[in-house]
């Protein structure tokens, strides 16, 4: 698949998740078998930029390209300003949030609640096409609630303005992340436009991946909750695409390997205080299909050192 330029080396990305998809993650899963992985959003607020978790969203060192990187907002001048600050920071692709339905991003009024302002959309689109000269990519939703799914007509917007590919999630904001995606309308918008388009939500298993896509006729997947401990799906997926069969699933050992890399990478991004912290998490998801999982999330949530946390990790898979 190709966005703009830039020829990806398989059509699955890793889907923008605040709070997850940071640069070690996001290494992880291109290692793993990503064609691209998105940042984590960062706010067209100019009065945040300055702050420790945007600086982080904003490193992009020793990254694989193409280095995508979303942001969100709802004025088109502040969004046009996020965007060339990004371009002029090393992202090559600009991703426009219009897709996360959490009330905090909601109710400033950006992320899936732009979508019921379809005049807004395309002046905030236009804004940030004409800003930079990398291309510009945009995640949305099926519409703002089941009986007002208007992914199509945002779709065409954004084709028009000049968006170069287009992810959609198969819910609508009110249904939040209940119930099952619909793919109905992923295709309906795929029919009626020309720019790349790539299927969201609920993709968990190889043999989902292949129906997706043959539903809908979209041209990539991303994948988000399904690689949280599980960053191992792009390369199974992949696999079983080209082959029609299953890799067999990784061994202990190669798990306990690729998460030992991953929290090295954790520390030395974040430093031991918040790298602790935010390795919990992963640490929970890997945990989650083990025996005795349950028992080590406990002790690791109480451990307070680098040393502590690998310990745990070292005698619990051993």
């Amino acid at each position: 698949m190709k966005i703009g330029r830039y020829q990806l080396h398989n059509n699955l990305i890793l889907a923008p998740m605040a709070g997850v998809t940071d640069r070690p993650f996001r290494q992880l899963c291109r290692r793993l078998g990503a064609g691209m992985a998105v940042s984590e959003m960062i706010h067209s607020n100019a009065l945040l930029w300055g702050s420790d978790k945007t600086k982080r969203r904003m490193n992009h060192a020793g990254e694989d390209e193409p280095r995508s990187v979303q942001i969100a907002g709802a004025k088109p001048d502040m969004m046009a300003d996020a965007a060339r600050i990004n371009a002029d920071n090393g992202a090559q692709i600009i991703d426009i949030n219009m897709g996360c339905p959490a009330k905090k991003v909601c109710n400033a009024s950006s992320g899936s609640a732009l979508l019921k302002d379809e005049v807004l959309v395309a002046k905030i689109l236009a804004a940030v096409v004409n800003a930079v000269a990398v291309p510009v990519t945009l995640k949305i939703r099926t519409g703002w609630n089941v009986s007002n799914r208007n992914g199509v007509k945002i779709a065409e917007i954004a084709e028009q303005e000049g968006v170069q590919a287009l992810a959609v999630h198969g819910r609508t904001r009110a249904c939040g992340y209940r119930g099952e995606a619909e793919y109905e309308t992923i295709s309906k918008i795929k029919q009626a436009v020309k720019i790349p388009v790539i299927a969201n939500g609920d993709i968990k298993t190889p043999e989902k991946a292949l129906w997706v896509l043959q539903t809908t006729g979209a041209d990539g997947l991303m994948m988000g909750r399904a690689a949280q401990g599980n960053p191992w799906i792009f390369q199974e997926i992949q696999h079983f695409l080209t082959t029609g069969e299953h890799l067999p699933r990784p061994s202990l050992a190669e798990i306990y390997q690729v998460l030992s890399t991953h929290l090295a990478e954790l520390y030395d991004f974040y430093g031991e205080y918040t790298g602790l912290r935010m390795a919990r998490k992963h640490l929970a998801w890997y945990s989650k299909a083990q025996v005795n999982g349950a028992s080590f999330r406990q002790a690791i949530n109480q451990a307070e050192t680098i040393a502590r946390q690998q310990q745990l990790l070292a005698e619990f898979f051993d």
